[in-house]
């Protein structure tokens, strides 16, 4: 059983959890996912791996209320106990594998969107530690749904805030403040996109622009989470990839992003009956 250690709600639908699962955080890199399945007749569910500490044999997962399995685990308290917990899952970060003298020469720009920014954080966190240099740009629709900022802000060089409505930062989207720094003189030789499929989209289509290459993360198509049921199905440079166990990370300048976006809609009725069905759990002790 996986033990929940800590808990908090990072906006009111966006929940953050520390669970024990010792051998996960040992091996765990950044880029990859993980599954949990709630109790013994729960959804799988991939969730990336928004931390790790092979010290404390803990894993952060952070999970956003939007159907009826991820209410459900939102739903456990501290103490409690997930059925399942399985990963590392997917193949790591590229910079990973990058020679230390190969990694000194780059300057990372992430650039997050809504709960996307989570998966972003191990990430910067280990390029920072290896002496990477690393921007963030965080955006998201007004200022109170943004998240992860004091620890973006604490292991990167520089933090970019972005709001739509202006409340907070930069009035405007990520990749519009992205043209903004390259305009103003900042060189970046690799950006990573992390978001909804639409921001990684346009996030591709500034990079071309400006000559930066893109990675993208596809961890939003995933449903099982081990290739074997087929909704994970992209099309990369005109190939058919399967995001969980090929990805998730891709050349963004490769996905057709329009087929992902419609292959992200393919189960929306089912979704619907879900929820309208769905008794919540929250507070109901075990």
């Amino acid at each position: 059983m996986y033990k929940i250690v800590e808990k908090d709600f990072l906006t009111p639908t966006i929940c953050r959890m520390k669970v024990e699962a010792p051998r996960l955080a040992a091996a765990a890199h950044p880029g990859q996912f993980l599954i949990v399945r709630a109790d013994e007749k729960g959804e799988r569910i991939p969730l990336t791996i928004s931390d790790y500490d092979a010290a404390a044999g803990t894993v952060t997962i952070v999970t956003q209320m939007i159907g009826a399995s991820s209410t459900d685990i939102c739903a456990y308290e501290v103490g409690e106990c997930f059925a399942d917990v399985v990963g590392p899952l997917g193949i790591p970060s590229e910079f990973c594998e990058m020679p230390a003298e190969e990694l000194a020469k780059q300057h990372y720009v992430f650039i997050a969107g809504g709960v996307g920014t989570a998966p972003v954080y191990p990430q910067v966190k280990w390029l920072h530690e290896h002496g990477v240099a690393v921007d963030v740009i965080v955006g998201a629709r007004n200022k109170d749904l943004l998240i992860y900022k004091q620890e973006l802000a604490s292991a990167c060089d520089n933090l970019y805030i972005c709001t739509d409505d202006g409340s907070e930062g930069f009035h405007g989207v990520g990749t519009a403040m992205l043209e903004k720094l390259v305009s103003e003189g900042v060189q970046f030789t690799q950006c990573v996109a992390i978001g909804p499929m639409i921001m990684m989209k346009f996030a591709t289509l500034t990079c071309k622009k400006l000559g930066i290459p893109v990675i993208v993360s596809l961890n939003t198509l995933m449903v099982d989470g081990t290739g074997m049921c087929g909704a994970c199905r992209v099309t990369v440079d005109g190939k058919t990839r399967f995001a969980c166990v090929e990805g998730p990370e891709f050349d963004g300048a490769l996905v057709d992003f329009d087929e992902a976006m419609r292959r992200q809609r393919q189960y929306l009725s089912e979704e619907k009956l879900a929820k309208e069905n769905h008794v919540c759990k929250i507070g109901r002790g075990k």
